[in-house]
């Protein structure tokens, strides 16, 4: 099967990305065994598929497994399968991912998080080229390229103790290293504009960029790397899409921390949120001009109606993440955790039909405790069903 046409896994023209793309090139057609390095989020999986679709492998799986986020005590049986009755809950003959990868490429990501027993079983799948599925009698052999990622730094993982070294080397073949988003800072203008592309619905302008924020971008250090430029593309596209974003404009709520230094730093004059926010309309938000035209009072928002949209637009963030929102005037937090406090007891008393002791359970309260609390917020009366309200015992 013909292989598929170069790695686009490193988007950009910094000599980091040219020598990431060349080195794929010139191991993609070995079988040896590839260790990638690097940062989370600077795009291991994909620089180990596309090792995969430019290898003589390409018609085979590329079959990709966590190793951090699978149980220790199901991981054996994830990679190398399992028996019908091999222990508790096998009501079948299970095939691992390495007999699913068979003539084609396993990916093993987060290696740096294998327990050590399991360092040692996959140390021997490495020198035999054989699994032993849990409860199976004999050994399965497997053809498979093995392409292993991890964050960690595996030396150090060594000297602590917690990776073999002898896995390392069988490991270490061809390694490849991942460079951070920071250090190839030339390149976030190409995957501003191709993630702009990438979530652009059909037949919709891709958000842009203008120069100060493109700017600020560039400088900003990027801890996630593409993933979390991903990320913020994907936001800014739902919340102003086909629109063109300056570093003034853009809501500081919606901005990574290192980019609200920049714009406090870089923007001197406050501005009206010129980006226009898309709003719902109603009948009553409607209205006709003369000759029976309908109009939208959000086409041309007023300064106040611009900057009350702005809020807005924070407010749901701030939702969103789970956050009150602070007026500007401020407010009292000994009333407002007062009024928390005082709105889940009612939620809990209705959940219950009234029924204290319930009410004490699903608030992990003590009931005196909780009696004192509806006595505090004057709960006793007019607030609990007649029906199903306890007496006050502890009264």
């Amino acid at each position: 099967m013909a292989k598929k046409s170069p790695s686009k896994a490193f988007i950009g023209a910094s000599p980091s990305a040219e020598a990431i793309r060349h080195l794929i090139e010139r191991v993609a057609s070995s079988n040896a065994t590839v260790l990638i390095t690097g940062e989370s989020g600077t795009g291991k999986e994909l620089v180990a598929r596309a090792l995969h679709d430019q290898s003589d492998r390409c018609g085979g799986n590329f079959v990709p497994i966590n190793c951090a986020a699978i149980p220790k005590d199901l991981l054996e049986s994830e990679l190398f399968g399992h028996r019908k009755g091999a222990f508790t809950g096998a009501m079948a003959d299970r095939i691992g991912r390495f007999e699913l990868a068979h003539g084609g490429t396993i990916f093993l990501d987060e290696i740096g998080d294998l327990s050590l027993d399991m360092q040692v079983k996959l140390l021997r799948v490495l020198q035999e080229r054989t699994v032993d599925p849990v409860g199976a009698l004999k050994s399965v052999e497997v053809d498979v390229r093995v392409v292993a990622a991890t964050h960690r730094d595996l030396e150090a993982e060594i000297e602590a103790g917690r990776f073999r070294e002898d896995l390392y080397y069988r490991l270490n073949v061809l390694p490849l290293n991942t460079p951070a988003l920071r250090q190839r800072a030339q390149d976030v203008p190409a995957l501003l504009t191709h993630f702009a592309e990438y979530f652009a619905a059909k037949g919709q302008t891709p958000i842009s960029f203008a120069v100060d924020f493109m700017e600020a971008l560039k400088d900003y250090s990027w801890p996630g790397n593409v993933r979390e430029l991903s990320n913020l593309v994907d936001r800014f596209n739902t919340l102003f899409n086909g629109q063109t974003l300056t570093l003034a404009t853009v809501p500081s709520s919606l901005l990574p921390k290192g980019l609200r230094v920049l714009q406090a730093e870089r923007v001197t004059t406050p501005l009206i949120d010129s980006l226009e926010i898309v709003a719902p309309i109603s009948n009553h938000d409607l209205h006709q001009s003369a000759n029976a035209e309908v109009m939208n009072p959000f086409a041309n928002p007023s300064p106040t109606m611009a900057m009350d949209m702005h809020n807005e637009v924070q407010d749901i963030i701030m939702l969103a993440q789970g956050l009150p929102s602070l007026p500007p005037e401020g407010l009292s937090l000994k009333d407002r955790l007062a009024d928390i406090e005082r709105d889940l007891i009612l939620q809990a008393l209705n959940r219950t039909d009234g029924n204290v002791s319930q009410t004490a359970r699903l608030l992990n309260l003590q009931r005196t405790t909780l009696i004192e609390k509806l006595n505090k917020y004057d709960l006793r009366q007019g607030t609990l069903p007649v029906a199903n309200a306890e007496p006050d015992k502890a009264a």
